[in-house]
Formats: C-alpha cells, structure tokens, sequence
C-alpha cells in the first residue's frame, strides 16, 4: 500500500473489477489509449493484470476521505521488452486538480526506493499535450518518439539520481 496526501494506492484485487471497467468504457479516458473496451476485453485484460508477473505491479487509486476510486497506475514491461513503464489512467472528474501529479510522483518514488529500479519510461500520444506536460513536471526527459498504434508516441524517460 502506497499512500499519498489525498490518495491511498493499493494492489489491484479481484474485487477491484468494476471500477476498472470503469476506466476502460470512459471514451475520454481512453482518446488516447485505443478507444474503449467491450466487456470481454476488460474482463480479459483486467485477468492479465491480476494474475501479472513479479516483474509487474498494478494498483487501483482512492481518495483517502472518501475511498472512492480515482484511477488505475501500474509498472510493467513496456513495449521494448527491456525497460519498465509507468502507464496510469484517472476518471475525469479526478483531472486538473493535480492528482495524477501526486499519484505519478509517489509512484515513480516507490519504484526508485522500495523496488531499486534504476530507469523508468512512460510512454503517451505526442497528442496527449496533457500527460506530456506532466511527465516533464516529474523530471522525466522525451527520449525518442515512435510510430506504433498509427499515432506518434512520446517515450519519456527517467533515471534514479
């Protein structure tokens, strides 16, 4: 469990599903992620997270007050099959009160501190104007920019100092 000043991150459990679903039905949430979900997918993908490897950590985002949920943060293997990515989604009505700065931070600082990783990438649509301004705010450092899903993507990076 990883808590924050306004957010408990806790392991990702079974009864965890619904409000997951949540994320991936949401078409904001998903503008720049591949657009939503059908109910097999969620209930196919949510699977995949639950049952992820050692090398992977999912956690569901609540607001400490209230346990409502927020969102979705995890560490897994990014696409390059060698570095380890921070990737994160949050309900709308969580967006532009910093929260997903909070959240991101303390996560990129577990992962530092309590994991020992070295490196870590996050990687969103150059389109994604919003999550790239916040990536910068964290210290990570555009690395390179891909062609993949159709869409240019930024890859950012950042190293344990």
């Amino acid at each position: 469990m990883i808590k924050t000043n306004r957010c408990l991150l806790s392991k990702l459990q079974e009864d965890d599903y619904e409000d997951v679903k949540l994320l991936y039905v949401d078409e904001s949430v998903r503008k720049y992620l591949g657009g939503t979900l059908k109910e097999e997918s969620i209930q196919v993908r949510f699977n995949e997270m639950n049952l992820s490897s050692k090398d992977s950590a999912y956690f569901v985002v609540r607001e400490n007050d209230t346990n409502r949920f927020i969102g979705l943060i995890s560490l897994d293997t990014h696409y390059d099959g060698v570095s380890t990515e921070v990737s994160y989604q949050l309900l709308p009505k969580w967006w532009g009160e910093g929260y997903a700065t909070e959240i991101v931070k303390e996560f990129i600082y577990y992962a530092f501190h309590k994991l020992n990783l070295t490196e870590i990438v996050a990687e969103t649509q150059l389109a994604n104007k919003a999550s790239c301004r916040l990536l910068e705010k964290l210290g990570m450092k555009l690395q390179e920019t891909v062609l993949r899903f159709g869409e240019e993507q930024a890859i950012y990076c950042i190293k344990n100092s």
